[in-house]
């Protein structure tokens, strides 16, 4: 359904993103932002589900100033590569910022409607500091945001509404650090919800995936979108 467009940044990077367009007008736009495997089969088909939802769903390759065409499995070497270059990436991390800013801007003019943004595993980190510091969103969704939970991370106040999916048996986040980033979100528009599954849940194309899971936080996620994109 998709196609690779290129998008101008601020400092003039010309930033690769998965534009994937709904068959009529655009009920609002969706910023999909991958995990650290770039932007592969599992987030191409994110994106054409959510166009297929309607939205215009836009994933940028956020790896793109760093390496060029990242684009990966899930295997031993594939995490290997993809933690060093998301370690890459944090050391930009202002650039990176830019990226998401410039492809919510698009979005916003090309779809004439309200934008989200939803990030898995390193997106899901990305959302939620878009969400606290972007301009132009609506609202925000992170899957299992890595590094999400830690206390810095936590200390952010968002703008828009967020909603934050976890994974109980997730071991690189904590349910002691997810109880305590719910707690730190009292009184904020933050709703947390964790299911009976691993890290990477969402993904069919992991043995993490979990179908019950998936079906419900991706419910939960298109009612969200819906209240407040349209």
């Amino acid at each position: 359904m998709g196609q690779f467009i290129q998008i101008d940044s601020a400092d003039g990077f010309r930033l690769p993103v998965y534009e994937a367009r709904p068959a009529g007008a655009p009920r609002g736009a969706i910023v999909v932002i991958q995990e650290i495997f770039g932007v592969n089969a599992h987030i191409q088909a994110v994106a054409d589900s959510y166009a297929q939802e309607g939205y215009l769903a836009l994933a940028p390759a956020i790896f793109e100033r760093i390496e060029a065409g990242v684009d990966m499995g899930y295997a031993p070497e594939d995490m290997k590569r993809g933690v060093a270059l998301k370690a890459a990436l944090e050391g930009v991390v202002a650039a990176s910022a830019g990226d998401v800013q410039t492809v919510i801007d698009y979005a916003a003019q090309a779809a004439g409607g309200k934008v989200g943004i939803v990030g898995f595993c390193y997106g899901g980190l990305i959302a939620w500091r878009a969400a606290a510091n972007a301009n132009g969103l609506a609202a925000a969704v992170a899957y299992y945001g890595g590094g999400v939970t830690t206390p810095a991370e936590a200390g952010r106040t968002p703008k828009v509404p967020v909603l934050a999916h976890f994974g109980e048996r997730d071991a690189h986040i904590s349910q002691d650090s997810v109880q305590a980033f719910r707690q730190a979100q009292t009184g904020r528009e933050v709703e947390v919800h964790v299911y009976a599954a691993d890290h990477g849940f969402n993904c069919d194309h992991r043995a993490a995936f979990d179908a019950d899971a998936a079906r419900l936080a991706r419910q939960r996620t298109l009612e969200f979108f819906a209240n407040h994109l349209g």
